[in-house]
């Protein structure tokens, strides 16, 4: 029997300390994200603390330019201050489940929320800068025939600190020497959907506190919300608005961009005219080429008629092929035809340059191959 005890003893301790572990990672995730506070929120809560405000500013450098993992890691804040951070917030909520990176150095990130949700985050290479593509919500409502992000439909918004951290864990896998430039809100989600916490993020990103990242090298993608296109005007920064248009007349729309049945080309237009009178910034209209849909030289005659006028950008897409939609690709002589109507059509035009086909470069698809996986495993 003492032999049984002994050998008893040393697993009932490892199981008491897995449940005082298991405990304390549950009340960590139970925590609210810093990056949620606003930089003034963050000093009001310092000032409560018994601190300066200046304490936030500190904290908010170690985060977006210090690149840390952790509290501990700010090395000129006091070890009790630091201990108070520790047991009032999360630094991050995310874990990288996927991290895949192309022969063309394009790197993609899959990331769990705390709830168990996923989102995609990408880093795309230049020469000269290096641009992140974020999400904003966890799937999506537009229902847009193409696109992987709204197969499995819309789950919820993501937070403000959420929005950021996807930049941040980006931010953390690119080298020392290496710095994101530009940000494009065209991940998963309709971003104007989601304004309430996407305008904050935008400002944290713009502001020298936060990553210093000057507006006009901000872009945001909408599918077209009219209203919510004049509230992102009357914030009166100069981020890049980009409308994914996708066809040049309704009927078109309507079966490829299924909320255009609500809303309609026109009511789009004049709510781009205001945005580039409000804030002198030109619209770029983002334009899917799907080979056999809207690809013709009749849709290009259309398209150039609807925007020459205009202090406009198209930027032509050609499709990333999605198993689930059937939509595929059109030949390069297609998109090289409808450039050149575009172009001699007297609009500003270029073709966007494709980046990571080799890891699901889709938006959305390496997310919904992922809940793919988790069905299958279901059904085994």
């Amino acid at each position: 029997m003492r032999l049984r005890t002994l050998l008893l003893e040393p697993e009932n301790m490892l199981s008491s300390e897995n449940d005082v572990t298991q405990s304390s990672s549950i009340e960590a995730c139970s925590l609210p994200l810093i990056t949620d506070l606003t930089r003034d929120q963050l000093a009001e809560w310092c000032i409560g603390h018994d601190s300066s405000s200046y304490r936030a500013d500190q904290i908010r450098r170690w985060i977006f330019t210090k690149r840390v993992n952790d509290f501990d890691a700010m090395h000129d804040i006091s070890k009790k201050f630091r201990d108070l951070l520790k047991e009032n917030f999360r630094l991050f909520s995310t874990t990288i489940v996927k991290h895949q990176t192309s022969k063309d150095r394009t790197e993609k990130l899959l990331l769990e929320l705390h709830d168990g949700h996923h989102v995609e985050c990408v880093l795309m290479r230049e020469p000269k800068r290096n641009t992140v593509c974020i999400s904003t919500q966890v799937g999506c409502a537009m229902g847009c025939v193409f696109c992987a992000s709204g197969l499995l439909g819309l789950t919820r918004n993501l937070t403000m600190g959420e929005i950021l951290e996807q930049i941040l864990r980006l931010d953390r896998v690119i080298g020392e020497d290496e710095r994101i430039s530009n940000i494009v809100i065209m991940g998963i989600g309709e971003p104007l959907a989601n304004l309430p916490a996407l305008i904050p993020a935008l400002d944290t990103l713009n502001h020298k506190g936060g990553m210093g990242i000057g507006a006009r090298k901000i872009t945001v993608s909408t599918v077209g919300l009219p209203a919510k296109i004049r509230e992102l005007a009357d914030v009166n920064k100069s981020y890049i608005l980009a409308v994914s248009l996708h066809a040049p007349n309704d009927t078109l729309r309507d079966q490829i961009v299924p909320i255009n049945n609500k809303v309609g080309i026109q009511k789009i237009m004049d709510a781009t005219d205001y945005y580039y009178v409000t804030t002198g910034r030109r619209v770029t209209f983002e334009y899917i080429l799907l080979a056999g849909v809207n690809d013709s030289p009749a849709h290009a005659h259309e398209l150039a008629g609807l925007l020459k006028h205009r202090n406009a950008h198209v930027n032509l897409i050609p499709a990333n092929g999605v198993e689930e939609t059937g939509y595929q690709s059109p030949t390069t002589p297609d998109v090289d035809r409808f450039f050149l109507t575009l172009a001699k059509g007297g609009v500003n035009v270029t073709v966007r340059k494709r980046k990571g086909d080799d890891i699901d470069a889709a938006c959305g698809q390496l997310r919904l191959n992922r809940e793919k996986e988790k069905d299958l495993i279901q059904v085994q």
